[in-house]
């Protein structure tokens, strides 16, 4: 099964779709920042399980108040839930787990490994070939997280719980990816994103509840903001734009974007948090760098034919 049907010069493409990048990049590498002030001030599953909960019920309730068709199956509606279990509740209910001992900035590294293994296990589960350059760029991929991983160990600023948490959530983000190409659901993507926030809601409750301290939440005006920037940027806008772009674009393609995370998380971090960015830190970028690269970079074979048009065949 190819990963993405091809796409023709005249069809729309990531670089069709400067806005939406750049926006889609900006939001999902402050969301680490403000994931990180939340569970600062809340615990990590609380947090999570109310801002999806919240976020659902805005987009179906605005869903039913302009009364829009819902034009969409049962088994669509069941695929996104799926897919919301995946790419919500675990991915970010394992990072958030992860942010309460690991910065901000190297939660973003790990998580920016996302277009690498996509690459890859595209190629075991949709049928793409495995070539030599998705195999350098695996490797180089993991040499460069583990360099950053190790000089934060080593100076004592991040805790190997929280990254066995955070590469937990990697690997959900994954899944998560692998399996909306996989199962393409049809319908709004809209309501699609407002059945996946509902989803994770529903399943986080029970383990919030159960394993939280609501006596631990801290109610001040950090807490607000961050939870509303990850309600409306996060979980709303963020990832409808996220899902727009596999549809048009491909797992693969789309995913290379996930590079762009780090070097802006660590920014942010750097004049929101004050967290400490040091050069072993932007010497760890490089070799992913050039492993996303080897990742997604596709020869083009012949006039007319986009990159993605090659991955697919």
């Amino acid at each position: 099964m190819s990963l993405a049907p091809p796409v023709s010069m005249s069809r729309p493409g990531l670089n069709s779709l400067p806005f939406e990048i750049g926006l889609f990049c900006l939001l999902w590498s402050f969301a680490f920042v403000a994931g990180k002030i939340g569970v600062t001030y809340c615990p990590p599953l609380l947090l999570l399980a109310a801002r999806f909960s919240l976020a659902g019920v805005l987009i179906l309730a605005l869903t039913l108040l302009r009364r829009d068709g819902w034009a969409m199956s049962w088994r669509d509606a069941a695929v996104f839930a799926i897919i919301g279990i995946a790419n919500n509740a675990l991915y970010l209910g394992l990072g958030y787990t992860g942010l309460k001992t690991v910065s901000a900035g190297l939660g973003g590294l790990i998580v920016s490994a996302n277009p690498v293994f996509t690459a890859v296990f595209a190629a075991v589960v949709l049928g793409e070939a495995l070539t030599w350059r998705k195999v350098a760029g695996l490797s180089l991929g993991i040499v460069g997280v583990a360099m950053i991983v190790w000089h934060r160990l080593s100076v004592g600023s991040d805790h190997l719980g929280g990254i066995f948490f955070t590469l937990g959530a990697l690997a959900s983000i994954v899944a998560g990816t692998i399996l909306f190409k996989q199962l393409a659901p049809k319908g709004s993507l809209w309501i699609g994103n407002g059945i996946q926030n509902l989803a994770a809601g529903i399943v986080l409750w029970p383990f919030a509840l159960g394993l939280s301290n609501t006596n631990a939440i801290v109610w001040n005006a950090q807490l607000a903001g961050a939870f509303v920037f990850l309600v409306f940027g996060g979980s709303i806008l963020a990832y409808v734009l996220w899902f727009h772009m596999l549809k048009v674009c491909g797992a693969t393609a789309a995913s290379a974007y996930h590079f762009v995370m780090p070097p802006l998380a660590m920014v942010f971090a750097f004049l929101v948090l004050g967290e400490h960015v040091a050069l072993q830190d932007l010497a760890g970028i490089i070799p992913v760098a050039l492993g996303v690269y080897l990742v997604t970079r596709t020869p083009v074979r012949g006039a007319g034919v986009t990159p993605e048009a090659a991955i697919s065949r």
